[in-house]
């Protein structure tokens, strides 16, 4: 049985300008200019550049005021779209620049792919089209470090599905010799011992070379967990020799095609988006000249305007027309709107976070560096979490010490031997120093490090040590074992 009833809900949702201003505050300053541009180009209610016609703009104010304001049938205020055009537009900037402080594009130069490179250079050796079919395909498995991942029967099996050649293993393995012989040497491996190989025996015979292919041939499990002793016995050689083995394996290169692809990728710029300086030992923050574009509303739409409150009919094209004027219109005036809360919400929580890591931004040193999680900036300015992730995590600051990402200054608190708080990044930068002095013939194990760092005042456990270790991307004491 059908029922029908009436119910009352209480729901919170975003209007569509709320949504434009976090879509806007997550953006960077690059990302951002191309929102901008893309804004201008759709709407062209909205311009962007210096505004010359105030008195036009005026004198049009004074007749329609003349004439009384003129509301048709749509409700739109026609007065409503042009009385804010007496504001000077320097009125309406967050700060002055210089013309000066225009960035200034850089253009790119292109370049082939690493794959593309390696193909070019199959041109130096003799081969028939099946043939060269097969070295190709070869070339288009490596990736961009450098190696062919994929076992060499996927790769038959590929070749026979793909291309219509039906080879055997042994032959294409025939074609991988070719292709390693290509540059940069070590191209084509399977593996990192294979990667070593080839380039040392590219090079000229020499006993360390000699032995140093010997070893990785016949005890490379050893040579990789750095069991020195025992490739001491076993190779009957002296603690001086292997250092020379080890030298001489140390100059190779890993990833052969990372030598290639870094010259010719796109360097990505980063755009600092607020700048801190010491001046008279106070900090001054700025925001970036490029996140406070010139933005007003287009003069050609202002005389639009003016030819329908001047006309004494009106046609239902006429106010078809001014119905659109008025679409853009809002669309540009909520834009413009969006725009400058950005710059307040970007200036307010990285004004919050200078101060709270005050210490830090007048000295460099990390180990200033206080406590500070999301909810404690949120609190302070009194906006929500999520509004301060959206500014944290993909913008960056340029400060006397270097560019930073502002979600780097963020760090859990733990409690040192007297009850105060500290931040991880303190400890973090205190377990890192002691790695390095360390003695890398004896390297410090989690144990040791656990034990020291409580000695120093902070109390924390093997695994937690082993945790931040890992975050610093440093290995296990064994792999940081010397001779």
């Amino acid at each position: 049985m059908l029922k029908q009833s009436l119910q009352y809900k209480l729901l919170q949702k975003l209007s569509p300008q709320q949504i434009q201003l976090m879509k806007l505050i997550q953006l960077p300053t690059q990302a951002f200019e191309q929102k901008v541009k893309q804004e201008i180009e759709e709407n062209p209610a909205l311009d962007s550049g210096k505004e010359n016609n105030d008195d036009a703009d005026s004198d049009l104010q004074n007749e329609l005021d003349d004439a009384g304001t003129e509301t048709i049938e749509t409700e739109v205020n026609i007065d409503e779209y042009l009385s804010d055009d007496e504001t000077p537009s320097y009125k309406l900037q967050s700060n002055n620049y210089s013309s000066d402080d225009d960035e200034k594009n850089i253009p790119y130069a292109a370049g082939i792919s690493f794959n593309q490179y390696l193909k070019s250079q199959l041109n130096t050796f003799r081969l028939d089209e099946n043939e060269r079919q097969i070295a190709e395909f070869l070339v288009g498995s490596i990736d961009g470090s450098g190696y062919i991942r994929r076992p060499l029967e996927d790769i038959v099996d590929d070749l026979a599905f793909s291309e219509n050649i039906f080879i055997e293993e042994k032959e294409v393995r025939k074609m991988l010799g070719y292709v390693q012989q290509l540059d940069p040497a070590g191209v084509g491996a399977q593996s990192l011992e294979d990667c070593l190989l080839i380039q040392l025996k590219r090079k000229s015979e020499s006993s360390s070379r000699k032995l140093a292919i010997s070893i990785l041939e016949k005890s490379f499990d050893h040579f990789v967990k750095k069991h020195y002793k025992k490739l001491i016995q076993k190779f009957d050689i002296t603690e001086d020799k292997l250092k020379e083995v080890i030298n001489e394996i140390a100059k190779l290169n890993p990833k052969p095609g990372g030598s290639y692809s870094s010259n010719t990728k796109i360097v990505e710029q980063i755009v600092p988006d607020f700048s801190i300086r010491i001046i008279e030992d106070k900090l001054d923050l700025t925001l970036n000249s490029r996140n406070a574009p010139e933005l007003h509303i287009s003069n050609e739409y202002n005389n639009m305007l003016k030819g329908y409150a001047a006309s004494k009919d009106k046609s239902k094209s006429q106010k078809d027309a001014v119905m659109f004027i008025k679409q853009k219109l809002d669309a540009a005036k909520w834009f413009i709107d969006a725009i400058k809360q950005r710059q307040q919400t970007l200036l307010l929580t990285m004004n919050a976070i200078m101060h709270r890591q005050e210490e830090y931004f007048l000295t460099g040193d990390e180990r200033k560096l206080r406590p500070m999680i999301l909810k404690d900036i949120a609190d302070k300015i009194h906006m929500d979490v999520s509004t301060v992730s959206r500014v944290a995590n993909s913008k960056y600051v340029d400060t006397p010490y270097g560019t930073k990402l502002i979600k780097e200054f963020f760090s859990e608190s733990m409690k040192n031997d007297q009850g105060e708080d500290i931040s991880t990044r303190e400890i973090k930068k205190i377990l890192q120093t002691i790695i390095e002095v360390e003695n890398k013939k004896k390297p410090l194990t989690d144990d040791k490090l656990s034990v020291l760092l409580k000695e120093k005042g902070y109390l924390i456990a093997r695994r937690t040590v082993a945790k931040y270790r890992e975050q610093l991307n440093i290995p296990v004491a064994r792999l940081r074992k010397e001779i």
